[in-house]
């Protein structure tokens, strides 16, 4: 018997693409949770989206609907050869009530916000329950956001929108401008930045650096990032000041060694950012008290560029003023 103060209904049922899962979704999700003891949730489409695969789309529900929170949500896998989504209504039906059939899947209420729900159910024995179809509530779809996810962020939740956000990262020796270069980015490009966090420990530690402190430096850092691409005033970009592989190079020349999960943590750097600049040493060297001289800068330079370079990493390289780099990195990220 259903729980009357959960609901009206045994088990419900919501199949979709969620390519992307928007807040449509979701309100649909908490209508279907509110009303029934159990809730399946089938996500299908043939063909796939190579940016936002199958698992992927599962993944967002699990993060934002996770199991101790809400037990009476069931994720239904991944079944062979559904048919292709321009295949008319009628063969989705067939397919769907088969392959439930097969699973024991037998829902008495199907909630959908679209025109063909009310059919649909209606093959499966079904209640409809049809939430939001004039789009009031949440003026959006997943045809619209994948046209312009961008500048529709504002119906994604965080954790799905950064899926859609690239890391950018600004390389360059000391004193070639790369900290103020990246916070002047995230400023013009309206984004979250990402500052430098191996100054923050080296500041602490007045220099006196061991390998584990790199290791440090390098988990803290990408903490940061990860923190940086689910904030609320991300868009499209993060851009970071440094990298692993950078504070792999600072480990060795500092200390003679680094530990093997930096080296890990650097290895992964040639695929976690979709570009990479490194900042030209045209700008004079500034001595802060911490930074060594432009011999030495020199040298570290030329460690950053033969890094990228063994790690078959492409970049650009910047020249000019704060302003002239910016042009620079937006015609490189246009094209």
């Amino acid at each position: 018997m259903p729980d009357v103060h959960r609901g009206r209904f045994r088990h419900g049922l919501i199949v979709g693409k969620f390519a992307p899962l928007h807040r449509g979704h979701m309100l649909l999700l908490d209508a279907a949770l509110e009303q029934c003891e159990r809730v399946s949730v089938w996500v299908y489409s043939r063909p796939d989206f190579p940016e936002m695969p199958g698992p992927l789309r599962r993944g967002w529900i699990r993060a934002l609907y996770p199991a101790r929170l809400f037990p009476g949500l069931d994720l239904l896998p991944d079944a062979p050869n559904p048919p292709l989504n321009d295949e008319p209504d009628a063969v989705h039906r067939a397919y769907v009530r088969g392959v439930l059939d097969g699973w024991s899947v037998r829902p008495d209420a199907v909630f959908t916000s679209e025109g063909y729900g009310e059919a649909f159910a209606a093959s499966l024995g079904a209640a409809h329950v049809c939430v939001d179809r004039a789009r009031e509530a949440v003026p959006v779809s997943g045809t619209a956001l994948r046209a312009d996810v961008h500048g529709l962020r504002a119906f994604l939740d965080p954790v799905v929108y950064a899926q859609f956000v690239r890391r950018v990262v600004i390389l360059g020796a000391e004193s070639t401008g790369k900290s103020t270069l990246t916070r002047a980015l995230g400023e013009d490009f309206g984004t979250a930045w990402v500052r430098e966090y191996g100054r923050d420990v080296y500041e602490r530690e007045r220099g006196a650096l061991t390998p584990e402190h790199f290791l440090e430096i390098a988990r803290g850092h990408r903490a940061l990032e990860d923190e940086a691409i689910v904030s609320p005033g991300v868009r499209e970009w993060v851009f970071s000041d440094t990298d692993a592989a950078t504070t792999l190079m600072w480990s060795h020349l500092l200390t003679g060694t680094a530990r093997p999960e930096l080296h890990a943590l650097a290895d992964e750097c040639r695929m976690r950012y979709a570009h990479a600049f490194v900042c030209g040493t045209d700008l004079p060297h500034e001595q802060d008290g911490w930074r060594a001289n432009t011999e030495v800068r020199a040298v570290q330079q030329a460690f950053i560029r033969q890094d990228l370079a063994t790690r078959r990493v492409p970049f650009t390289v910047l020249h000019g003023s704060v302003q002239e780099r910016i042009a620079q990195v937006r015609a490189a990220l246009r094209s």
